[in-house]
């Protein structure tokens, strides 16, 4: 059953059907530009994916056909980050979508076209797996803006990038095209426009179709060995383990017995 939800006015929104769960920064007006209602709603919209719509996997994505996002809106610094004080507030709303978007219990994917630079690079870096057509182009402005990025955009950045790249887009701010990011492993792979919405959907479904419980534990001890966190690694073995004892493990047996695709319930 299809299901939609709207966040921040209208300029966050989720779908859900099959499994699949979208996310659209819808803001193509301003080339999908995250106000600070947008960054705000964000956790709200992949809590509701989540934990309402119990989507299996989720893609983001911008509104309209040509961008997923020019970042944070400018046009909002004069009051909503005009100095330290309200720097601080806006980064914790920044560092709270990124961090839901890292931390969601079920796999991301980025879906790209166009313009990702800023925080839309930023939420796509902190998504699992991103994938761009051709037209995509990619830049980390803040320093010609005269700002400093949240440490864990920075992270996620670092991480989707490599320490080289990485160092090369905050420092020089150049835009990257969708070939480069392909080189320094930042995309999963790219393909003409005509493409990439079929090449995600058939992506997302073959995520959907695996145990939420098995990805759940595996998606938790990526980020363990990443983050080098042992107390997230020994949750991800708890989690692990539990699955041997869920009906989802006895159904996976059973398919293959038999032959047949599973149907994981997630429980």
């Amino acid at each position: 059953m299809t299901s939609s939800h709207d966040f921040a006015g209208g300029h966050v929104r989720t779908t859900f059907d099959d499994g699949i769960g979208t996310l659209v920064l819808d803001n193509p007006d301003r080339k999908n530009a995250i106000t600070a209602a947008m960054w705000r709603a964000v956790p709200q919209a992949i809590r509701h994916l989540t934990d309402e719509a119990n989507a299996r996997v989720i893609v983001i994505r911008g509104g309209g056909e040509k961008d997923f996002s020019a970042g944070a809106d400018i046009s909002e610094f004069d009051t909503e980050r005009k100095d330290t004080a309200t720097a601080r507030v806006y980064e914790a709303l920044n560092s709270a979508a990124f961090t839901a978007v890292r931390h969601c219990r079920v796999p991301t994917i980025a879906l790209i076209r166009g313009i990702c630079f800023g925080g839309g690079f930023g939420i796509a870096a902190a998504c699992d797996l991103r994938i761009a057509d051709e037209s995509a182009r990619f830049s980390i402005p803040a320093a010609r803006l005269g700002l400093a990025y949240p440490a864990d955009a920075i992270q996620d950045i670092v991480t989707a990038l490599g320490p080289q790249m990485a160092k090369v887009a905050i420092f020089t701010g150049a835009p990257l095209s969708a070939a480069k990011m392909i080189s320094a492993g930042f995309l999963l792979e790219t393909m003409a426009t005509d493409a990439l919405e079929g090449e995600a959907h058939a992506l997302a479904l073959a995520i959907a179709a695996n145990a939420p419980l098995a990805l759940h534990a595996s998606k938790m001890a990526i980020r363990a060995v990443i983050e080098q966190d042992d107390d997230l690694l020994r949750d991800a073995e708890i989690l692990g383990a539990e699955t041997f004892d869920s009906l989802d493990y006895a159904e996976g047996r059973a398919a293959f017995a038999e032959r047949r695709k599973p149907h994981f319930t997630g429980q």
